[in-house]
């Protein structure tokens, strides 16, 4: 496909993986300051699908597949949460039988196909010269192959669990926050009105960030993280400690999704695995909160205390970016161009300390972020470490492990 000839090139931008508040001021950012700088925008719709759904063939519609994109698309879709591009789990290098496009069908037979040669292969008919994709450590793992591939990749971090390493930050962390505070709060008034504890299960699948700052901040009591297997009758102990010293009388724990019992494993919806290989997680807020009723009358005098379980889910999700996700993606999308201005790639912008920079995309796959247990997690009393705030970054845990 023939690139006007005035053009620097041509960018595309794709969003992949879970939807969070951010990522369309993040699209917009990316396509206004292109444009400005002379640049063309292509949105790759659906994530990493729309790069293996390509046909080459000028006579076939693709418009499901990819659209231009300019500033008078992108403008008002930026005020907006989710992501006008749409989005999926597609992992090009592992797509299963019964997933291959038709056209493709004939050539790719195995139970598990690897479709890379044709995303290669669909990025030059479509004349991409540069790539942004926003996503999490799955969506960012495939961006990693195809940079070994020889693609001009500059990736932008997302997702609520805030785990890509190497940054501090990921598109969708704060507004998750912010609401999982918000949504605390008000049901607080329920707790109280019928003096029980409230369970509140969270995102998390491998890292508690989700849990611990809102706990920090004084939404909870009390949070059950992935990083440290919990001991439930313990739990039990704590909130009917945290009641009795409630004038209100109820108590609240956070439970990310990926929490565990002490001798546990991981509590899943269902065994089907998507394209990374993850269980769909759900369930633990349940349980957690049945063994907490069950468990009550031995330290509550013999009485039982009942349970609100609430899993809040796609609520903190869904909706419009809070501040932070419409300021964070707009210096992300410009740190990106800023990058390609200069014929840099490889990168995946971040902010590191509260300064906004760029680190090797390869990071993504090098290591994990998790919690720093030793140093944010209290293993005894179940909630964050409060200690010196002194020269700490803005979001307090950092990328560092």
């Amino acid at each position: 496909m023939a690139t006007d000839q005035k053009s620097k090139g041509v960018i595309g931008i794709l969003t992949g993986g879970g939807d969070v508040p951010g990522l369309n001021p993040a699209i917009r950012a990316v396509t206004i300051r292109a444009a400005r700088e002379g640049f063309k925008v292509v949105g790759i719709r659906r994530g990493w699908a729309g790069l293996i759904d390509i046909v080459r063939d000028p006579a076939a519609d693709n418009s499901n597949n990819f659209q231009w994109l300019s500033e008078e698309v992108v403008n008002k879709a930026g005020r907006t949460g989710g992501t006008f591009l749409h989005t999926s789990r597609t992992r090009p290098s592992a797509v299963k039988r019964a997933d291959v496009p038709d056209h493709l069908r004939e050539r790719f037979t195995d139970d598990i196909n690897d479709l890379t040669s044709e995303v290669l292969k669909n990025l030059d008919y479509v004349g991409i010269d540069y790539l942004v994709p926003i996503g999490g450590d799955d969506t960012l793992s495939y961006a990693v192959r195809l940079y070994q591939e020889g693609v001009k990749v500059v990736a932008i971090p997302k997702t609520m669990d805030n785990d890509v390493p190497g940054t501090d930050y990921c598109i969708g962390f704060s507004t998750c926050v912010t609401r999982t505070i918000q949504m605390t709060h008000s049901l607080r008034t329920t707790a109280g009105s019928h003096e029980r504890f409230l369970v509140l299960e969270v995102f998390g699948r491998y890292a508690g960030f989700t849990a611990m700052l809102p706990t920090m901040a004084g939404a909870a009591n009390r949070c059950v993280i992935p990083e440290w297997k919990f001991d439930v009758d313990r739990l039990a102990e704590l909130l009917v400690h945290d009641r009795d010293s409630n004038p209100s009388r109820y108590s609240v724990v956070l439970v990310s999704e990926g929490a565990m019992f002490d001798g546990g494993e991981l509590v899943v919806e269902s065994q089907a695995t998507d394209a990374y290989g993850h269980r769909k997680l759900g369930g633990i807020g349940d349980l957690v909160s049945a063994r907490l009723k069950e468990l009550s009358p031995k330290y509550n005098n013999g009485r039982k205390i009942e349970v609100i379980n609430q899993k809040l889910g796609y609520l903190v999700r869904g909706g419009d970016p809070d501040a932070l996700d419409s300021i964070v993606p707009m210096a992300y999308g410009n740190l990106a161009l800023d990058l390609i201005r200069s014929r840099i790639h490889g990168r995946l912008v971040v902010l590191k300390n509260g300064r906004y920079d760029n680190v090797p995309i390869d990071l993504v796959t090098a290591s994990k972020k998790l919690v720093n247990v030793s140093e944010h997690y209290n293993t005894e009393r179940y909630r964050p470490h409060y200690r010196s705030f002194e020269m700490k970054p803005l979001l307090l845990m950092t990328s560092e492990v």
